[in-house]
């Protein structure tokens, strides 16, 4: 990841070390000692072990041998002689442990004076990239790496076990949400214990399958039914921390009376650092009146719209509330009475149907296997799709790479595939008037794709979420969206911000990224428009000339035999925009698919202390600046605030919190290890901060209620 050299120096990391890009099937990487330059302009000093494998394959290894071939090869492999005379073998059996053998330190220690050989001496790497910063960082001859580091090899770990993909992102998503509410009910309530070891056990777990080969999805299968256990647990964790905020910032029954009879009440909380205008979904479980007779209005007695949901037996199960205005990082409050008539929303401009679908924002024509062939932008007056070509349809792969059948996608994937046509439902569930569901229902072989397309009045994100029971082995599931947009680059969410790579396959280094990683969107743009592809826990991408396409499923036979078999469920979105990604706040768009709002319902008038209606902790003036983080300090009671840049925008940008939580005692900036502070100037409720492109900035704060 580009993102790499700022992190690892923003946690006292200086040195960076790998084999791994030697590996690339295409092209071999230019330098094996040289600064590699982050996307903040970051730079760290990057040293490739050029230890040959014992097999003698082309690569280089971390599992190095000392032999007479190993010693010599490392030191004929290195291609910087002029710059750099001393080199790092990293020797002993890894990848299932066992570590350096007794033969292995024998070796070393008669090689140490063996005659017409490299010299051998036992150290330690700390020790090795010291001495390599002393000698080379320098020496006008040290190479300068500005870009992300590709490997062109084991593209499939990007998909691999789509289990474990969702829930780590699950498990991000929830975390993030736990450490903020409790904060915040900090800060609202001094009595409050924030729930540090229950987070930390959490995100132990959470880490801890975050380990090779777990994530990639290259494990055995034994090593998927333990982590399934472990994310169990750490979800369980997870939301009895996030349970233990929301109760706390629920407690108050608000300031007019809300606990009256035949009123229930709602927190609605915003876990994203701006103000947001959403729809909430509240299950009416515990409602004390016939959900038909609910009104709904926000704190100033302004009525809100609402929409009923209803279960597969025609029955109310939920209520769909459009809550405006929810402050970042906050909270509103909203209420339901008891009326005799439903609070529903107008109509507008819908029809809902199995093969035409008219909303405020599109004009959609599906054909009849349930893929898209017309979708006309009417506020921007144009065909967002490619003439004569379908989109949201469902390819599949033949998927048997060379190697490494869970680890690889190989380039001739493309060359034989089919697309899942057999559509056995088109039904419409819902038709507004907030939201409208149509329900397509697909067998493909002994799978079945169950999808919901979900369209909005007041968003113009198209949603698409799906429910697979996947029964197909050494397979590959990609969903395809051909756009009539013009660009030879795509823009990819990575950690901490995004990267450009081309959609033409010019060169070699080109079409080696025929599949590449993204976070939660990937954009494609020309002048004046574009096309996002959002989702909620996918990595897998690719995206060539003007076809946009998210890796789904990939189901693999080894290690795993029974890889990804059984139920997936996933949503991807697609978000035309006028301009380009930035102005078109595709980035929130993708982060609040990830992160809706949370509804918690009051607690009623047990509780004594009365809080503000509708009250927000911290939020930042720039639309180009994320506050990421907010939680308790690992060491004191002061608070960690993460921010980062994502839009290559340098400026001011201010940091705000409300009046009512408090001011500002000390605000300090640290390294992401929240060590090394230093102070930074601030008001009573606000600081200004200067933001390069695609900096990180972690602050702890001090507040006096």
């Amino acid at each position: 990841s580009w993102a790499l050299p700022q992190i690892l120096k923003k946690a006292g990391i200086d040195y960076f070390m790998t084999t791994k890009i030697s590996w690339s099937q295409y092209n071999r990487f230019p330098h094996d000692t040289f600064h590699w330059r982050g996307i903040d302009g970051t730079e760290l000093l990057t040293h490739f072990i050029t230890t040959p494998n014992n097999d003698g394959s082309w690569y280089y290894t971390y599992n190095g041998n000392v032999t007479a071939s190993s010693v010599q090869g490392l030191w004929d492999n290195y291609r910087q002689k002029e710059l750099n005379d001393q080199l790092l073998l990293a020797y002993g059996w890894g990848d299932g442990g066992g570590g350096p053998t007794r033969d292995m330190l024998e070796a070393v220690r008669r090689f140490e004076d063996m005659p017409a050989m490299p010299q051998v001496r036992q150290g330690r790497v700390e020790e090795f990239f010291e001495a390599l910063d002393d000698r080379v960082s320098d020496h006008p001859r040290l190479p300068l790496w500005d870009g992300e580091l590709y490997l062109e090899y084991h593209r499939g770990t990007y998909t691999s076990q789509a289990y474990n993909k969702r829930m780590n992102r699950r498990m991000e998503t929830l975390l993030h949400q736990a450490e903020f509410v409790n904060s915040l009910a900090m800060l609202l309530n001094g009595g409050h214990a924030y729930p540090v070891e229950t987070l930390r056990k959490s995100w132990i777990i959470t880490l801890r399958n975050q380990f090779h080969d777990i994530i990639p999805g290259s494990s055995i299968g034994e090593v998927y039914e333990d982590s399934r256990e472990e994310y169990a647990e750490a979800e369980q964790l997870a939301v009895a921390a996030l349970e233990q905020g929301t109760q706390a910032i629920a407690g108050g029954r608000g300031q007019d009376g809300a606990a009256a009879e035949g009123v229930v009440g709602y927190r609605v909380i915003n876990p994203l650092g701006w103000e947001r205008s959403a729809l909430v979904e509240i299950s009416l479980d515990a409602f004390p009146a016939s959900a038909e007779q609910l009104a709904w209005s926000s704190p100033s007695g302004e009525a809100l719209e609402s929409q009923l949901v209803r279960g597969a037996e025609g029955q109310p199960v939920s209520v769909l509330v459009h809550t405006p205005n929810v402050p970042a990082l906050g909270y509103t409050t909203i209420f339901g009475k008891s009326t005799n008539s439903a609070s529903a929303a107008s109509s507008g401009a819908w029809s809902i149907g199995a093969r035409l679908l008219e909303t405020p924002f599109y004009r959609i024509e599906l054909n009849g296997s349930g893929q898209i062939v017309s979708l006309y932008d009417k506020r921007n007056a144009r065909e967002v799709l490619k003439p004569g070509e379908a989109a949201n349809v469902l390819q599949v792969f033949e998927d048997k790479p060379m190697a490494h059948d869970a680890w690889d996608i190989d380039i001739y994937y493309q060359e034989k595939s089919w697309t899942v046509e057999e559509l056995t439902e088109a039904v419409v569930e819902e038709q507004g008037p907030l939201r409208a569901v149509l329900k397509l229902v697909w067998r493909y072989h002994r799978s079945v794709i169950e999808q919901k397309m979900t369209l909005y009045r007041d968003h113009p994100r198209i949603d698409f979420c799906t429910r697979v029971d996947w029964r197909e082995k050494q397979q590959l599931l990609k969903a395809a969206f051909p756009v009539d947009v013009r660009s030879t680059k795509a823009t990819y969410e990575i950690q901490f911000g995004n990267v450009e790579r081309p959609t033409h396959w010019n060169t070699s280094w080109d079409w080696a990224r025929f599949e590449s990683v993204a976070q939660r969107w990937v954009d494609l743009s020309e002048g004046g428009y574009g096309v996002s592809l959002l989702n909620d826990c996918k990595y897998g991408h690719d995206i060539r000339n003007h076809v946009l396409r998210l890796s789904l499923i990939k189901s693999a036979v080894s290690p795993d035999p029974e890889a990804d078999q059984g139920l997936h469920e996933f949503t991807y979105s697609l978000y035309p925009h006028k301009n380009g990604w930035l102005e078109a706040d595709t980035h929130r768009q993708a982060c609040e698919l990830n992160m809706p709002l949370l509804p918690v319902q009051l607690a009623g008038t047990a509780h004594t202390d009365v809080l503000p209606e509708q009250l927000g902790l911290f939020r930042v003036d720039g639309s180009h600046v994320m506050i990421d983080t907010v939680k308790k300090s690992e060491d004191d009671e002061t608070f960690i605030v993460r921010l980062y840049e994502y839009g290559g925008i340098r400026g001011d940008v201010r940091f705000c919190t409300d009046a009512r939580i408090g001011e500002f005692v000390s605000v300090e900036e640290t390294n992401l290890m929240e060590e090394q502070p230093q102070a930074v100037e601030h008001g009573p409720d606000e600081v200004r901060l200067f933001m390069k492109p695609y900096e990180i900035k972690t602050l702890r704060i001090t507040l006096k209620a």
